[in-house]
């Protein structure tokens, strides 16, 4: 259903690549932003109507705020529109993340470069324990959500189940725990499955037919790159900080693609530019394509993240929009997505922990007894310049309300200035 008052074209790509350029600060930041535009400048949409896509987009995997613009856009313009602002909400950080990934993957090892990163990681813990409050805030309303979000911390941090088992597991909890009366629903009235499907399947072989193409062509490392960053993009529930904890375990212990201190130093460098955070998982796609083959294969390899990345975000919002009304008034639904966003803040917490330790120890080891792994630092590694500075910056984001780039801003240059001071 496209809006009454529907834009222009160059209207339309004007202000949806505005958006795109500004949407810095994360979910939230975005969210309002577009709220700003397109509800309160250009009464493109209706306060109400936009609330209920924001419902509808939280309860898909994938960047609620990408979902959200590509909506948008879908709802003025049709599914031209919503490919304009989808495409305009990632493509500015998308070049921005392929130039600092280049920069980075040839001149992380200087000394100075190596010291503004320095600072950087110092403030990567603080990052993500202002994103735990964030999202702890708004998904944990009651006991049963409080104890969904320990277990699944404990799942994560101790037992280092899959990602994917615990947002399940706390999905069909949610379903019958957190679920209020079916009355809404039947008021709602059915959701019609026809026009999903002749969404979802060509969507669905443009996806799987790149990797089978690269499978065939016998493209071994691309195929890996693919099917991982794939079935990364399925269980993409509560923003990237979720998933950083599985993606991190993946590509570092598990591949081997990049280094602990190289999978801090993306998210910091994500954290610094427009579009979604997710834009990380294009960071370690590019450096881990430079590192096995050169820049023609990271070139290769960041495309081919993001094209099974933000392909699928475009199919949930073409095929399941004109449902819309139907799909957020399940309370199933809800509940469901309710018990998944109280797992995502246990999850975000396992970061929380996993990024400090080894932003303040320089050596973490592992302790294990049986099924449980937890990590050992090493107490003569401590690192008290880096402890402090993760403080300060913790500091300035909670408590004083600095913004996110000029904060990294702020630790980047300490960073500086401690090598320049131990080089004297």
């Amino acid at each position: 259903m496209i809006a009454a008052i529907a834009p222009g074209w160059g209207e339309l790509w004007r202000t949806f690549g505005r958006i795109g350029l500004l949407s810095f600060g994360g979910p939230a930041g975005q969210i309002a932003l577009m709220h700003r535009i397109l509800v309160d400048e250009k009464r493109w949409l209706a306060e109400e109507d936009y609330l209920r896509a924001l419902s509808f987009c939280m309860l898909l995997p994938g960047p609620e705020a990408m979902q959200l613009a590509t909506y948008c856009g879908w709802r003025l313009r049709g599914l031209r529109g919503g490919l304009v602002a989808g495409l305009l909400f990632v493509l500015p950080g998308a070049a921005v993340i392929f130039l600092l990934a280049f920069l980075y993957a040839l001149w992380a090892a200087v000394g100075p470069v190596a010291a503004l990163f320095w600072g950087v990681k110092a403030s990567v813990a603080a990052i993500v324990l202002e994103a735990l409050m964030r999202v702890a805030k708004r998904a944990l309303k009651g006991r049963t959500e409080r104890a969904i979000s320990v277990l699944a911390f404990v799942a994560v941090f101790a037992f280092a189940l899959p990602f994917p088992l615990v947002l399940v597991a706390g999905g069909l909890f949610g379903t019958f725990a957190l679920s209020a009366t079916e009355a809404q629903a039947k008021a709602a009235g059915p959701i019609t499955l026809a026009g999903v499907w002749r969404t979802l399947l060509p969507g669905a072989l443009l996806w799987g037919g790149a990797l089978a193409f690269l499978w065939a062509a016998g493209e071994r490392f691309l195929f890996d790159i693919g099917l991982f960053f794939s079935k990364l993009a399925l269980v993409t529930f509560g923003g990237a900080y979720a998933v950083l904890t599985y993606m991190a375990q993946a590509v570092v212990a598990d591949k081997g693609w990049l280094t602990t201190a190289q999978m801090m130093d993306a998210l910091g460098l994500a954290e610094t530019t427009p579009g979604p955070l997710i834009l990380v998982t294009q960071f370690v796609a590019v450096l881990a394509g430079y590192q096995e083959g050169g820049a023609s294969l990271a070139v290769l390899a960041g495309l081919l993240c993001l094209w099974v990345t933000f392909l699928p975000c475009f199919l949930w919002i073409f095929a399941f929009a004109p449902q819309i009304e139907a799909i957020t008034a399940r309370p199933r639904l809800k509940g469901a997505l309710a018990g998944i966003s109280a797992a995502v803040v246990g999850t975000i917490a396992s970061l929380t922990l996993w990024f400090a330790l080894h932003v303040v120890f320089t050596e973490v080891g592992t302790w294990q007894a049986g099924p449980v792994s937890l990590p050992a630092p090493r107490p003569e590694s401590f690192e008290i310049a880096a402890f402090a500075l993760a403080l300060a910056s913790g500091w300035l984001l909670i408590r004083r309300h600095w913004p996110l780039p000029l904060v990294l801003l702020l630790s980047a240059v300490i960073g500086l200035l401690r090598h320049g001071f131990a080089a004297v």
